[in-house]
């Protein structure tokens, strides 16, 4: 009995004690905090903007004076010189046979008479050919159409073979004609040969 009695006061007074303790700790946590510093204060002054403030004004630059005039180049003549490479085409002329026709102006009447040369290309040297110092000649047929061109180009023989066949029928391509006129009209005249000789300089 006695033992129950003194565990009854031990826990009354460690029940007492508990209060004490907690009731001191809830006075400290509501008392106001002594040590804590003042927050600073910021004075933010504003100033009036300056009524008379200065104001920039952007001139603009002065035109461009005006380009002068070029000066005037004399007028160059043209270089007769020989510049060519050392390599010439002989072209025999061109027999087509039956009377010649002169150039008439545009409109005027045609008169009946055999095609005429007009325009002639003379053909590039093959450089290869003119390397190898060859010499040679192309014997071709062709026909000149109602309006004066090239047509139907064959190579009829050629010395040496395969070598200045490309040139001359290129060449002769752009060879241009009066056409044949039989009855006041243009005809086609097929059958028509021309040769081209090929002559290296200073071989002749």
């Amino acid at each position: 009995m006695v033992r129950v009695l003194i565990a009854i006061l031990l826990g009354a007074a460690v029940t007492f004690g508990l209060f004490v303790v907690m009731a001191a700790l809830i006075a400290n946590t509501s008392r106001p905090d002594e040590d804590k510093t003042a927050a600073p204060v910021i004075d933010i002054v504003m100033t009036e903007p300056d009524s008379a403030t200065q104001t920039r004004t952007r001139t603009p630059p002065p035109p461009p004076p005006p380009p002068q005039q070029p000066p005037k180049l004399p007028p160059v003549e043209p270089d007769t010189s020989n510049n060519s490479s050392t390599v010439s085409v002989s072209l025999p002329s061109l027999d087509v046979g039956g009377a010649s026709v002169d150039i008439g102006a545009p409109g005027q009447m045609m008169r009946d008479g055999e095609a005429t040369p007009i325009v002639r290309i003379e053909p590039k040297y093959p450089a290869q050919a003119a390397r190898d110092g060859l010499e040679g000649w192309v014997k071709m047929s062709f026909t000149i159409d109602e309006l004066g061109a090239v047509q139907d180009i064959e190579v009829v023989d050629a010395e040496p073979k395969r070598v200045f066949d490309r040139e001359a029928r290129r060449a002769l391509s752009r060879w241009k004609y009066k056409p044949k006129v039989v009855d006041g009209k243009p005809v086609p005249q097929p059958g028509i040969m021309v040769q081209l000789d090929f002559k290296l300089e200073g071989n002749n």
